[in-house]
């Protein structure tokens, strides 16, 4: 599994609105990609401009296999739905890293 992390900064008068309409454009926008897991949208209570998103893929793969064009699509009818100016200010990848347990242990 890895996790894909967005960092956006939004106005902090504006930032319900933004993870509403997220939800209601990007989220089922990528439940139609393989491989997407799921979507968690969390938010700082000392930094009320701060959302992140926080995506769960199956695979890296499955992740980047979604068509740049595609992405375009989704962002353009984000930005006209939202139509308040906001920021990415960070984008990564991570990985899970699973620990042996157990019986696991000493292979």
């Amino acid at each position: 599994m890895v996790i894909e992390w967005l960092e956006f900064q939004v106005p902090a008068a504006d930032r319900e609105r933004y993870v509403q309409v997220d939800d209601d454009i990007w989220t089922p926008a990528l439940q139609r990609y393989p491989g997407f897991i799921g979507k968690e949208t969390w938010i700082d209570p000392q930094d009320l401009e701060r959302v992140v998103l926080v995506i769960h893929w199956q695979s890296r793969d499955l992740w980047k296999a979604i068509p740049e064009a595609d992405l375009a699509e989704i962002e353009q009818c984000f930005d006209q739905t939202f139509a308040t100016p906001y920021q990415l200010v960070a984008s990564r990848e991570f990985q899970i890293r699973r620990f042996p347990v157990g019986a696991e242990i000493g292979r």
